[in-house]
């Protein structure tokens, strides 16, 4: 007979925390169960009272900190509590730095079974806030009835209403309090999540960092849009380096921010940015880190881990609009990208062409497909790069891979978690990992970034 859990919701429970979750979350156990809690240090005494229970773990709010940590910090957002866009504030960065590197370690021996893995010290920032070059805030309306526009709270759809955020790049902040003020006095109608009514549902600000460009993104239930013209001379006349203002249609009712169709309400539907050397021209629905000065960290170890010598092929796997391919792609003799986003291949092709990249090409499809249909022309990389999502690479992708038969595989991470399964299914295959280099991408967050090379046996 199974025990029965040793806690239920809305007991108040005293527990130890000895890590630290995927989600920044801490971790302690209470009789030996296992209790999820936020804001919470390693190392700390607390009081907690249990909200959700499940088989095998619950989750717990925190209510006191019975014995503190030395690494917990005052948290530099007002409204860190409520919203639920950081997990990390309150501890000191060297210790979120060190609690990640020990998330890459711990995963690579528990789930990929390697025990002397060389995983090298985590590459953080030198200042770790005010990063983000993109913002996507709700709009909605408080109980008054008040225009307001912010992040989620933690864990569900109430929107915490924010006028700056720690994390976020200051112009980003400046476009949402001021579109904010605009549709307070122009009265035009924000969405209402339960009842699929109103119009502004969502505004999506880009910034460009090294052209200080502007893109706007002004998402709504529906093609109808009131006062636009005043909107969008408003935001012209506030914010001179606004050089694109789009109009995103989604009426459907679903969590997915961005609908299908743009309508270009003024300017250029891209705006530009670099990356080293490279120049991309970003749409609202781009992909594009957005954590420009740790993007070019991580992608310098890519490019040291492909050891390029300007005579090899590279396949880059999951390719998006080209960012990685076109990084390595001065150090290499010929680069292919394969992307099933249609749209994000148009953006790749683009952008090669427009940084006179002849010797890279881009294709539209599932890798897993397209790689065997390039083997069968004679397409043989030295090197495969994947940059999969956080479920990471499907078998089928890594049996295309494999058949390939690169020296090397460098794979790019944002869940060590998948990337220590896939590293243990490629080593089955044969291909030996030799490095993992973990990078900080999020800061006050609990998400970490890895880059990881397997060479053939």
């Amino acid at each position: 007979m199974k025990r029965k859990p040793p806690v239920q919701v809305g007991q108040v429970i005293e527990v130890e925390i000895h890590g630290q979750g995927h989600n920044g979350s801490g971790v302690g156990r209470y009789n030996g169960f296992t209790v999820f809690i936020s804001l919470v240090v390693p190392g700390e005494k607390v009081l907690a009272k249990v909200t959700l229970v499940k088989k095998n773990y619950a989750q717990a709010d925190l209510l006191e900190v019975i014995e503190a940590h030395e690494n917990r910090m005052e948290p530099k957002c007002p409204i860190y509590q409520e919203c639920g866009g950081c997990q990390s504030q309150h501890l000191s960065y060297p210790e979120q730095l060190r609690l990640k590197e020990q998330q890459v370690r711990d995963q690579f021996e528990r789930i990929g079974g390697f025990h002397d893995l060389a995983i090298h010290p985590i590459l953080g920032m030198d200042e770790p806030w005010i990063y983000r070059n993109k913002a996507q805030v709700p709009f909605g309306q408080n109980p008054q009835g008040e225009v307001i526009a912010g992040f989620y709270a933690n864990q569900s759809h109430e929107i915490i209403d924010l006028e700056s955020c720690s994390i976020q790049n200051p112009d980003n902040d400046a476009v949402i309090r001021f579109v904010k003020q605009v549709v307070r006095e122009l009265s035009i109608p924000v969405y209402h999540e339960k009842t699929h009514t109103g119009i502004l549902r969502h505004l999506m600000v880009r910034i460009g960092v090294h052209t200080n460009e502007i893109m706007v993104v002004l998402v709504t239930n529906g093609k109808k849009l009131p006062h636009k013209e005043i909107l969008v001379s408003k935001i012209r006349e506030a914010f001179p380096q606004c050089q694109s203002i789009v109009q995103n249609v989604n009426d459907r009712s679903t969590n997915v921010i961005l609908g299908r169709e743009n309508i270009l309400l003024w300017g250029r539907e891209v705006i530009y940015d670099t990356i080293g050397e490279v120049k991309f021209a970003i749409s609202p629905h781009s992909f594009f880190q957005v954590n420009p000065i740790q993007t070019e960290v991580l992608y310098d170890q890519v490019r040291k881990f492909a050891a390029l010598t300007g005579e090899e092929t590279v396949v880059d796997a999951y390719c998006g609009i080209g960012t990685i391919a076109m990084y390595v792609a001065d150090q290499a003799k010929q680069v292919y990208g394969v992307e099933i986003v249609p749209e994000a291949i148009a953006d790749a092709q683009e952008n090669a062409k427009r940084n006179q990249m002849s010797h890279v090409h881009f294709e539209v499809g599932a890798a897993e497909k397209v790689m065997p249909k390039w083997l069968n022309r004679g397409i043989r990389p030295e090197v495969v790069i994947v940059d999969p999502p956080r479920k990471g690479c499907d078998p089928e992708l890594l049996d295309a891979v494999v058949g390939m038969k690169p020296e090397r595989v460098v794979y790019v991470s944002c869940n060590p978690a998948t990337l220590a399964r896939d590293a243990k299914y490629l080593a089955e295959l044969g291909y030996e990992t030799v490095e993992v280099q973990p990078v900080d991408m999020f800061p006050q967050t609990g998400h970490v970034e890895c880059v990881a090379w397997m060479k053939r046996g």
